[in-house]
């Protein structure tokens, strides 16, 4: 390992946010399998419910996959996105009258692990992305 690899941010280095960033989008995806089948069963006499929670899972558990393998930015900044917009759907289905299902949800631990790791995702990526970022600057002005 050169000096430079020892200052910059490269791949090497960067392997436990990705392990971080995986293991966050798991747990979300795992949290939003559990709601419908375990935590909140009765869930199952309305479709458009159940259908949101598995596909959410399915979705998170699959970003694992993008994280570990490194697939790159776009997959980065569309789980970021992803991410935000379910934590953007949860808050606004906390009020009454909201435009989803009229009425206000209650918050519980289930609810609040899954927004924790999915703001842990969102956050563990940023950091990612920033750092690569860095990292590119430096090896181009090494380079010059």
């Amino acid at each position: 390992m050169t000096k430079l690899d020892t200052m910059t941010n490269s791949p090497s280095n960067l392997k436990y946010y990705f392990i971080a960033a995986a293991i966050a989008t798991a747990i979300a995806g795992i949290v939003h399998l559990y709601m419908p089948l375990i935590a909140h069963s009765q869930m199952f006499h309305n479709i458009p419910n159940v259908t949101f929670f598995l596909g959410s899972g399915i979705a998170q558990l699959f970003w694992v996959i993008p994280m570990i393998r490194r697939w790159g930015k776009v997959w980065y900044y569309v789980g970021i996105a992803g991410n935000i917009a379910f934590i953007l759907l949860y808050i606004v289905t906390r009020f009454p009258g909201n435009p989803v299902n009229g009425r206000g949800g209650d918050v519980d631990m289930v609810d609040l692990t899954c927004e924790f790791a999915q703001i842990a995702y969102i956050a563990i990526t940023s950091i990612i992305i920033a750092k690569e970022n860095k990292s590119k600057v430096l090896v181009k002005r090494n380079i010059e």
